[in-house]
């Protein structure tokens, strides 16, 4: 046409680099973040501790929603209430915020020789209780908005149902459930870092999380929020008529959390942490020894 240009706008890789970053890339990245991590002062680690749980806890939540709708499949029931979940790890990773579980790739750091281990330590410290104050605030915030109510009360009932399954399995069930959980979360992590816009994150965190809340694995940071909304939603009245909930005690929460925290644990710095340390950056320590 007349009077106007058409100017052609071509792709150039080099100079805006390949769309997302290499394994080995994601090794350095992570262990350069992890460090930061170590490095942050702890009350703006508690902080965002703080949000990473109540994240989390809007997962579980969503998911309760989804997984009240009798009218599901089971298989269904699964999946989109994993979808559901991944809200909570979109969140962290997007957002921004200090996760107990994704901090298990800090360790990274510390086999670097970058960061010391008692910082590590004091620093999961901070955030594991930072974790747990913040699905707490929300547990708080959603009993004085009548959350359970929801779905004539089949939210509060659904709550119930998950709290007491978690608390009635054996300790071991727990613990070899929460290795698998955190090998999942900490490569939805891994593969986060991997990204450079929203979108790659968030796609990045769907399948993995997904995987892990249909198979019923177990999260300790989740559990933070699960373990007591199935306490208040009892207490409201919202126990589904005939179920056993004695396991809903104090013995089996705690049995849950440490089974699910040791777990996850061994799942995120062992079978993910290390695993990519040893293959990926320890060629890089080598050639820099």
């Amino acid at each position: 046409m007349r009077g106007r240009e058409v100017v052609l706008v071509s792709f150039d890789p080099q100079r805006f680099g390949p769309m997302a970053l290499s394994p080995k890339q994601i090794e350095q990245k992570v262990a350069d973040v992890g460090v930061a991590k170590a490095e942050m002062a702890p009350a703006r680690a508690f902080v965002l501790a703080v949000m990473a749980g109540a994240f989390v806890g809007l997962g579980g939540m969503f998911m309760a929603l989804v997984k009240s709708d009798a009218l599901l499949a089971p298989a269904a029931s699964s999946l989109l209430g994993g979808l559901a979940f991944s809200l909570g790890l979109c969140l962290v990773l997007v957002a921004g915020a200090e996760l107990f579980t994704g901090n298990s790739l800090m360790v990274i750091g510390c086999m670097h020789g970058r960061c010391p281990w008692a910082r590590l330590l004091a620093s999961w410290s901070v955030v594991y209780v930072g974790n747990l104050a913040g699905a707490l605030l929300l547990v708080a915030f959603l009993a004085a908005a009548n959350y359970c109510g929801m779905n004539g009360g089949a939210v509060g009932a659904t709550l119930v149902s998950v709290a007491v399954s978690k608390a009635s399995l054996p300790w071991s069930v727990v613990f070899f459930r929460g290795v698998l959980c955190n090998a999942l979360v900490c490569l939805a992590v891994w593969m986060g870092f991997a990204g450079k816009t929203v979108v790659d994150k968030f796609v990045a965190a769907i399948l993995p999380v997904m995987c892990f809340v249909a198979c019923g694995f177990e999260h300790c940071v989740a559990n933070m929020f699960f373990l007591p909304m199935g306490v208040v939603a009892r207490a409201l009245g919202f126990a589904a008529p005939g179920l056993d909930t004695s396991a809903l005690c104090a013995a089996g929460m705690l049995g849950n959390l440490s089974a699910a925290t040791l777990g996850n644990l061994l799942g995120g710095v062992v079978l993910v942490g290390l695993g990519y340390w040893f293959a990926l950056g320890g060629e890089r320590d080598d050639a820099a020894s």
